[in-house]
């Protein structure tokens, strides 16, 4: 089976774990990303990155010249998109750059023109209601209409394309599945030293951007409420909220609670969740952002549950978006914004060890059944059979 996937998602190599383990599942499997040759992240990484080509078995990089360094909804490619086509003449295309992409529309197109066959497929994350205008409606009933196969990270997106007009198999997984070699239990004795936990203290964890919607307001009223118990606060991440978070803590007498940790590498972020007795995520809501489609924001998964998962660290989170879909049975669930179940739950893990023992390994065996990149990468070609077959 020859596979192309098209998205700048893939200029980093960490992100292509996934797609290399598809290309090892069966020796017939071939898989070709085409990423975009020159790209600007933005945010703090505001360099333009010159991805390079790579071969590695079955499993190849070819960047190809691109039309935009910095809109995944503008992206298209140059000719060299045309040859490549060509010479590989794939069987599945999956472009993962939403249901509006003019790359999507683009690849479409090509398929037809070219006379590949090949199946269509896009991948989305959006998970919020939204209107178009012309012509981006148009672009995107072209590409629905030309759909074989939605590949969505979350509920909400299938649902959502559905009343767009999407009729066709449909698919429910994360772009990017956990790395189990790496984030999984081991014991941090020094590190625990170094930043002054005692084994005696409760380590409630959160990892990700401190911002109001990610709920660490409603998780500090929680904590506040369970002061009486030897717990600590590890924050790991940065983001606009730490000052108005320290404050907080200075005012409730809790500043001593929290342990601040700056974002660190991504290969490094295990040992600071095999220090957590859970990890939470308190994500909320919001509708304060705005789009030219959409207005709103809320999780539309929350990777870092499964990397706690993986770690086999028992975890909490709010019911905003996709979250209560990734936790399952693995873990404990609460209303966004409720503080008193936040911290009713918390409490249950502090006073229930056999039940934080038991999360742990539901959650574990969670992820290796469904969120690894193997996992994911299984799910994938499974899907792609069938959309051969049909």
């Amino acid at each position: 089976m020859r596979i192309l996937v098209a998205s700048h998602t893939y200029i980093v190599d960490l992100n292509c774990e996934k797609l290399r383990s598809l290309a090892r599942l069966e020796p017939d499997v071939e898989v070709t990303i085409v990423v975009p040759q020159r790209w600007r992240p933005g945010g703090v990484q505001n360099t333009i990155i010159e991805t390079q080509p790579r071969q590695e078995g079955s499993f190849r990089i070819v960047p190809v010249s691109n039309l935009s360094q910095n809109n995944q909804g503008l992206l298209c490619f140059s000719q060299d998109l045309v040859t490549l086509l060509r010479q590989f003449r794939p069987q599945i295309i999956q472009v993962e750059q939403g249901s509006k992409a003019i790359g999507y529309s683009q690849l479409i197109t090509l398929n037809r023109l070219l006379g590949l066959k090949a199946k269509n497929l896009f991948f989305t994350w959006w998970n919020l209601p939204y209107s178009l205008k012309f012509p981006i409606s148009a672009i995107e009933a072209y590409n629905l209409r030309h759909t074989d196969g939605l590949v969505a990270g979350n509920q909400d997106g299938v649902e959502i394309l559905q009343q767009h007009g999407y009729k066709g198999p449909a698919r429910v997984m994360p772009q990017l599945g956990v790395d189990e070699t790496l984030f999984r239990p081991q014991p941090q004795p020094e590190l625990a030293a170094q930043l002054g936990i005692q084994p005696s203290e409760f380590v409630v964890g959160f990892v990700g951007r401190f911002v109001e919607e990610k709920g660490l307001l409603t998780l500090g009223k929680a904590l506040a409420g369970l002061r009486d118990r030897p717990w600590k606060w590890m924050l790991l991440g940065r983001g606009p909220l730490k000052d108005t978070l320290f404050n907080w803590a200075q005012q409730e007498g809790l500043a001593d609670r929290l342990i601040w940790v700056e974002s660190v590498p991504h290969d490094q972020v295990q040992r600071y969740i095999n220090l957590m007795s859970t990890l939470v995520l308190p994500s909320e809501t919001t509708y304060q952002f705005k789009t030219l489609t959409s207005v709103g924001w809320k999780e539309q998964f929350g990777h870092v549950l499964i990397e706690a998962m993986a770690c086999q660290v028992p975890v909490i989170g709010s019911d905003s978006g996709e979250i209560p879909y990734v936790i399952g049975d693995a873990g404990l669930v609460f209303p966004e914004g409720n503080a008193e179940a936040l911290q009713d739950r918390l409490q249950q893990l502090m006073e229930q060890p056999e039940l934080a023992t038991n999360l742990a390994k539901r959650g574990y065996e969670r992820v290796l059944n469904q969120y690894t990149n193997h996992a994911l990468a299984s799910q994938l070609l499974s899907f792609y059979k069938e959309l051969l077959a049909a």
